[in-house]
């Protein structure tokens, strides 16, 4: 249940199904956070938060099995769910696809400060740490433009 659940539903293990590999995975869980950001879109931002909050969780419960070693495996994708969440709280319209973007790619590329030392961090805390971190950029940015 565990493996499933971290694979973020089954999403992660797509690319293997598609390419025989584990590249992109993230992108797929980061589709399926930005499905759940869209059908929330009438909600009040507190109800994404609290959203956005227990997907953190579930990540770092999920997540704990996977992580000896130091190891974040690419079909591990809960945790871009819970970070790509987080860049959306409370946004709708370009801000929310503006914030979707900067958070994959400030998690793809781990070059916005914070990220690379999040994603150092040990267990599940590193695997979860740089999505928030770098979902937290997104959502800096994505009320930015909403604000502009």
């Amino acid at each position: 249940m565990r493996k499933f659940v971290a694979a973020g539903f089954g999403v992660g293990f797509i690319p293997r199904r598609l390419w025989n590999g584990d590249n992109g995975a993230g992108t797929f869980g980061a589709a399926v956070a930005a499905l759940i950001g869209w059908a929330l879109w009438a909600a009040p931002w507190w109800i994404d938060l609290a959203v956005a909050l227990v997907a953190i969780a579930v990540s770092l419960w999920a997540s704990a099995p996977f992580a000896a070693n130091h190891s974040d495996p690419n079909w591990v994708v809960i945790d871009e769910v819970a970070g790509t969440l987080i860049a959306l709280v409370g946004l709708q319209g370009f801000g929310w696809l503006v914030a979707l973007v900067v958070a994959r790619l400030g998690d793809i590329y781990k070059v916005l400060p914070g990220v690379p030392q999040a994603e150092r961090l040990p267990g599940a805390v590193g695997i979860t740490a740089d999505d928030v971190v770098a979902g937290l950029y997104g959502l800096a940015a994505g009320w930015i433009v909403t604000l502009l």
